[in-house]
């Protein structure tokens, strides 16, 4: 997979013309191979450069939270591929910068626990601009987000 570097402006935001938003259905046939038929139309769609995939950050949590859950994937291997899926030439982050998301998801590789979601949860509060994040969750610091008590 492409580890090609973009720019914010690659990224699309609501209402893009061209861009096909993929389910974590897809994302998880792609990435894991199965079933096979399935797969093949997820690799089709994906590998096709001249389409404009996008992918929202829940769909990338749902996606990690499948690959822990159900097919036993170590969190970093995840955590791997998920990057790599997203530097895709033609993949588009919807909502968020895929730099954000790279960021963060790396902050998450050296994180116990399941730090994919909260990494998700960081880098779409930091791209809206958020000033800090209301959580119970004292963990939440370790992405360098200010957070306060609700």
């Amino acid at each position: 997979m492409g580890s090609a570097s973009r720019g914010s402006m690659g990224d699309a935001g609501s209402g893009s013309p061209g861009v096909i938003a993929a389910d974590t259905s897809v994302l998880v046939r792609y990435l894991v191979g199965t079933p096979v038929a399935q797969a093949r139309q997820a690799a089709k769609l994906i590998d096709d450069d001249d389409l404009e995939i996008g992918i929202s950050p829940v769909a990338l949590a749902e996606c990690a939270h499948v690959l822990r859950s159900q097919y036993d994937v170590p969190a970093r291997e995840v955590i791997d591929s998920l990057i790599d899926l997203v530097q895709r030439e033609n993949i588009r982050m919807l909502g968020v910068s895929t730099e954000l998301v790279v960021q963060h998801l790396v902050l998450a590789r050296s994180m116990p626990g399941r730090p994919i979601p909260d990494a998700l949860i960081v880098a779409t509060a930091v791209a809206g601009g958020a000033e800090s994040l209301a959580t119970f969750d004292r963990d939440q610091r370790r992405y360098g987000i200010p957070t306060r008590q609700p």
